[in-house]
């Protein structure tokens, strides 16, 4: 078997002896057949973000094939609020490279990932997951390189209050049990994660940790690899399907939301992005920062005030992006500067043998720690649409191959101090704002939204619903209007509590 498979925790991984790239329908049904599975479902990202679900009961292997083969019909009109109700059916078809066990059907269930198409048989120009295709595509075309990203995954655990080893407030960043309460709650989310597919680099509990109303409220992160661009939306989508249904399970309530309440840690949806050619990252050059890396950043900086309307998608989210929250307001880069737009994280970068440092009795390892660089977006949360917002960084970054004076951009906006401190008051005052409401981020996407739909990456009718979506919440001095108004506060919180 391949060395790569040996260890991999998906079921269909282990039987198939492929990776999940790499499985055919013939491997879907052998599955099936030799594992008593029972039932398969399909599921589907729709328009309000959250996965849909369709359950087909296995008569037998010609209607097995048909299902594979065929798919099925769905309106259209009731998933995505562009499409009108007199041409709304679209067919549904399975990626079989998505297959997972479902962990919690009590009847044996394979489920997998969808693809949209229309009438005609044609990928559905305005779906999520066809967007983002088309965005990598273009990449690949334009650059020559392949687009990679993982994403943060942000949410607070909510339970009643055991008055046990109570908490730091707002100082839960890597805490331990008994202090941390949802520690085992998390690494049960990443097993089931991990076997259906997902990459996961760690998780851990976040900073936010505070008490309400006889409630436990307790952020935790868990964090993907870098991998195709394409499969990092769609891990992410799985991971929050089984993150709100295991938590259903043990009777928490989870939200994602940017922000739930005044003065206490909100939630990002961070992305780490990597560009890769012919297996090799390109983020570095000697050790620093590449060419290639700060031209991606600046296309980011540049199309940086647009991209808040794929990934700040409800008021709430701009009640998280104030200063001195951990979460951006301007837009710049810097190294690991938590106060920048775009951060470049600790990339192991230095020459130093750490491990043997640690480890007395380890030989050298001449590890490539080159693979580990990323550069992260930090502005967008919880309520992102994940294919759009992938699919927005990567044209994003796509245009700063495209600009002649990227690379003066990428200086003029790079900064290596904390601009929120007094003495950087002047620096601060150079650099552009992020939009401080969905309004002004529906405008800012109308300004830029011809770059967007460039290699018809973003089709006119997914641009125009999400500024109608946006402009429609009619937000723009929101927050200044509900200043010094906890109650008025907590009723847009806990209409946007669960989205996403």
């Amino acid at each position: 078997m391949n060395n790569e498979l040996e260890m991999n925790p998906n079921q269909l991984v282990a039987f198939i002896g492929k990776p999940c790239a790499e499985f055919t329908k013939a491997d879907i049904m052998r599955y099936i057949q030799e594992n008593g599975i029972r039932m398969v479902n399909f599921m589907y990202p729709a328009g309000d973000g959250r996965l849909k679900t369709l359950n087909f009961v296995i008569n037998n292997l010609a209607y097995l094939d048909a299902i594979l083969s065929c798919g099925e019909r769905v309106d259209g009109s009731s998933l995505f609020p562009f499409i009108e109700a007199g041409s709304s059916d679209l067919y549904v078809i399975p990626r079989f490279r998505t297959a997972f066990l479902d962990p919690f059907a009590d009847i044996p269930t394979l489920s997998m990932l969808c693809s949209f198409f229309n009438k005609d048989g044609e990928p559905l120009e305005s779906s999520p997951e066809h967007t983002l295709q088309k965005a990598c595509q273009a990449f690949r075309e334009v650059t020559g390189m392949e687009f990679q990203a993982m994403g943060e995954l942000e949410y607070y655990v909510i339970a009643p209050d055991m008055e046990m080893f109570p908490a730091t407030d707002q100082k839960g960043y890597h805490e331990s049990a008994p202090y941390a309460k949802f520690n085992d709650f998390r690494t049960q989310c990443m097993a089931y994660i991990a076997q259906a597919g997902g990459q996961i680099k760690y998780g851990h509990s976040e900073v936010g940790n505070f008490t309400l109303n006889g409630m436990i409220y307790e952020q935790n992160e868990i964090e993907f690899l870098p991998v195709h661009a394409e499969d990092a939306a769609d891990q992410l989508m799985i991971a929050k399907w089984i993150i709100r249904n295991l938590a259903f399970k043990h009777g928490y309530d989870i939200t994602f939301a940017p922000k739930i309440t005044t003065g206490k840690a909100g939630s990002g949806l961070h992305i780490h992005m990597r560009i890769m050619k012919d297996g090799q990252n390109q983020m570095l050059k000697d050790g620093v920062l590449s060419e290639t890396a700060r031209k991606a950043i600046a296309g980011m900086m540049v199309l940086a005030p647009s991209i808040t309307a794929f990934g700040n998608t409800n008021p709430t989210s701009y009640f998280r992006l104030v200063p001195h929250q951990e979460a951006p307001t301007n837009i710049c880069w810097g190294d690991r500067n938590r106060s920048v737009l775009v951060r470049v994280p600790l990339g192991w970068a230095a020459k130093a043998d750490m491990c043997m440092t640690a480890n007395p009795l380890e030989n050298e390892s001449h590890y490539d720690t080159t693979q580990k660089q990323t550069v992260e977006m930090r502005s967008p949360d919880g309520s992102a649409d994940l294919y759009q917002l992938i699919a927005g960084l990567a044209v994003a970054c796509r245009h700063g191959f495209e600009i002649e004076n990227a690379l003066a951009i990428a200086e003029k906006t790079y900064v290596n101090v904390n601009i929120h401190q007094k003495e950087n008051a002047d620096k601060l005052k150079a650099l552009a704002q992020l939009p401080d409401s969905c309004a002004a981020s529906a405008e800012c996407l109308q300004q830029q939204r011809e770059i967007f739909q460039q290699y018809n990456v973003f089709s006119p009718a997914m641009i125009d619903g999400i500024i109608h979506k946006l402009s429609g919440y009619n937000d723009k001095t929101l927050r200044s209007d509900l200043d010094g108004k906890p109650e008025e506060m907590l009723e847009l919180v806990n209409k946007y509590f669960h989205c996403g």
